[in-house]
Order: C-alpha cells, then sequence, then structure tokens
C-alpha cells in the first residue's frame, strides 16, 4: 500500500495535528514562508516520491494568501513525484460566487476549483460546501463530507424533549439542512422568510411553520460570515416568543460586525466547528466549538485504503 503523507498550511495547523493524532501520524514536514514582498516560499521536507498525499489547507480569511499557499504546495508535491495529491479543504472560499446573478460578474467557486485542478490536485476533500452542486466544478473527484451529524449529536446529548423543540431555517435556501436536522432531532421545523435587499442588507418578515413560543429553537445554518442573516433569524424567533435560542454552524468566520451582532442577538449559545480557527477575540462566553478532526481523519483513511466515505453517514440518514 502506498505510504501515506500528511502536510499542513498555515491556515489551521491545528486541525491537521488533530487529524494526524486520530489516525496516529506524524505531521509531514514543510517549511512555509514570506518572502519581503509577500511571495510565498514552500519546501516539503520529507521525501514525497510514490506516497499518497494528503494537504490540508482551509482556504478561509485570508482567503487568497491561504488558496495560494495551498497552491504552491501541491505544485511543490507533484514536481516531487508524489503518487497522488488530495486537497484537504475543511471550508472552501469563494463558495458563495457560485452563479451569474447579474451581468458582467463572474463565477470565482468555479475559478478557484480549476486553479486547484490545474495546480495538480488528484482529487479534493471538502466539507459543508456553501452549495453542493460546487461538487461538479471540480474535474477531479470530491469528497463532500457533513458536520450535521457531529452537530446533532451535540443537542442529542442536551435532552431537549422533541415537544419543547423546534428546529429553524434561518431562510428558504437552508430548508434542505434544516429539515435534515429536523429528522434527527425531531420537533417542530419552522422556516424565516428572508428578503435580500442589498449585497450587505437583508430583513426576516415572517417565520413559517413552528409555533416557537415556549419552546427552544436551534437555528442552523452551513456558515456564519457576517451574522446578519442568522440574528435577525433569531430575533424574529425571539420576538415569537421562544424561551431558548441556539444558532448552529459549520464554518465559523465571523468577519466584520459578527462578534458585535452576536454579542446583541437574543442567542444562549453559539455551536461552530473547528473547520476555521478562530482567536480568541472570536470566542465569546457562549461560544461551544466542536471538532470535526475524527470526521476528516476517518475520510482521509478511507480514500488512502479506497473504501467508501458514504457508509461514514449511512447510519445518521
Amino acid at each position: 500500500m502506498r505510504e501515506i503523507k500528511i502536510f499542513s498550511g498555515r491556515a489551521n495547523l491545528k486541525i491537521a495535528e488533530d487529524i494526524c493524532s486520530f489516525l496516529n501520524l506524524s505531521l509531514g514536514a514543510v517549511s512555509l514562508a514570506d518572502f519581503p514582498d509577500g511571495e510565498i516560499s514552500c519546501r516539503i521536507d520529507e521525501d514525497v516520491r510514490g506516497r499518497d498525499v494528503f494537504l490540508i489547507q482551509p482556504t478561509c480569511p485570508h482567503v487568497n494568501n491561504n488558496i495560494m499557499e495551498l497552491l504552491v504546495m501541491i505544485d511543490s508535491c507533484k514536481r516531487a513525484s508524489a503518487e497522488r495529491i488530495t486537497a484537504v479543504i475543511p471550508y472552501f472560499g469563494y463558495a458563495r460566487q457560485d452563479r451569474k446573478d447579474e451581468g458582467r460578474v463572474p463565477i470565482t467557486a468555479k475559478l478557484v476549483a480549476d486553479i486547484i485542478t490545474r495546480a495538480g490536485a488528484d482529487r479534493v476533500l471538502t466539507m459543508d460546501l456553501h452549495a453542493a452542486q460546487i461538487q461538479g466544478f471540480f474535474d477531479v473527484p470530491v469528497d463532500h463530507l457533513y458536520a450535521a451529524p457531529i452537530l446533532n449529536q451535540y443537542f442529542i446529548e442536551m435532552g431537549i424533549p422533541a415537544d419543547q423543540l423546534v428546529v429553524v431555517s434561518p431562510d428558504a435556501g437552508s430548508i434542505k439542512r434544516a429539515v435534515g436536522h429536523h429528522s434527527r432531532l425531531g420537533g417542530k421545523l419552522a422556516i424565516c422568510d428572508k428578503r435580500r435587499h442589498s449585497a450587505h442588507e437583508t430583513t426576516q418578515e415572517n417565520l413559517i411553520g413552528g409555533p416557537v413560543e415556549g419552546k427552544t429553537a436551534i437555528i442552523f445554518d452551513d456558515m456564519i460570515s457576517t451574522a446578519g442573516s442568522i440574528c435577525k433569524a433569531a430575533e424574529a424567533v425571539h420576538k415569537e416568543g421562544a424561551k431558548e435560542i441556539y444558532i448552529a454552524a459549520t464554518h465559523g468566520v465571523l468577519c466584520g460586525p459578527a462578534i458585535a451582532r452576536l454579542q446583541a442577538a437574543p442567542i444562549k449559545e453559539i455551536v461552530l466547528t473547528d473547520t476555521i480557527p478562530l482567536k480568541s477575540e472570536q470566542l465569546l462566553p457562549n461560544t461551544k466549538v466542536l471538532t470535526v478532526a475524527p470526521l476528516l481523519g476517518e475520510a482521509i483513511k478511507r480514500i488512502h485504503a479506497d473504501e467508501s466515505i458514504s457508509a461514514i453517514f449511512r447510519e445518521d440518514r
């Protein structure tokens, strides 16, 4: 069997170390640095000829630097004759630019997928893409993981009675995700009717379903970026009389006014995963971070052994 080698960029070294700990492997040695003019320097410090290489690098902020660092790592391994290169991208940046919604705009998610493929990645492992169809933007195999089982288990262990629980979708685009969580957690289902007025302004007009009065509401989304939509959904649910409100998302981008909005919102707890590293100033007292390292580690092990990835989620569906 091909020897496995795992390397990490600088975007989220902690999750790479946790993945290697799960697999009982040592993280590969790589030298990464910045030249004075901002160019990225990369040297793989281990032999990768004929190896099965996994490069762990979420393309989170600073997005462009992290994408470029991933590309130069791929190129380094390709030119060092690695047999197979898998780009492990827990969070895929530019995923929200996945279509032309007006004239003369790019489809940047497709552009980034093309660049990663052209650099030499043989396959991609990612998690909770903003739009599942982005898998089709890559001309190499894509293994798409879901953090739902980890988030679901956390709330199941809380022991919230089904008749006291409402699963909430913050907008119409997240209904399928909310239905999936609802099928595992039980309770009622509600949807916030979101109206977008501009790239930076949205309003939550109505709450459909429920009811939420006197109950515990859990709002699920794939990511929290500026937190505008999810905080307005929390306010709408609070206005309808919810007793407690939790929000949960896979990716904690938390940029711009996100922290101020989350602090002001009527939220009991913010549940995120560690696909993106959070700085100390982003960790509010009511923030809970769950690890997806074992899930990514299991997927890496199965890819290396040419085993099924979908079997990981079979029991949760």
